[in-house]
């Protein structure tokens, strides 16, 4: 949500919000909070460890992260 309630000045989240309810069938008022946080959840690791994206080179956001942060052993946890 932005602050002054402006979609536009929030265009990834707003973009999100109609991913989820398009693609993932989010859009429907759910009867309740208990039903509506795992739903939410799925739809979510769906996105982001099984969705290709065209914008990251048909790769997962996942798989992109992945790449880019390689860790780095240092022998603690």
């Amino acid at each position: 949500m932005t602050q002054n309630g402006d979609p536009y000045e929030n265009a990834l989240a707003e973009r999100m919000n109609r991913i989820l309810k398009d693609e993932f069938g989010l859009g429907a008022t759910l009867p309740n909070k208990k039903l509506a946080i795992p739903l939410t959840e799925q739809a979510v690791d769906l996105y982001n460890n099984r969705r290709p994206h065209l914008s990251l080179g048909m790769k997962t956001p996942q798989q992109v992260h992945k790449k880019s942060r390689p860790l780095e052993a240092t022998g603690t946890i």
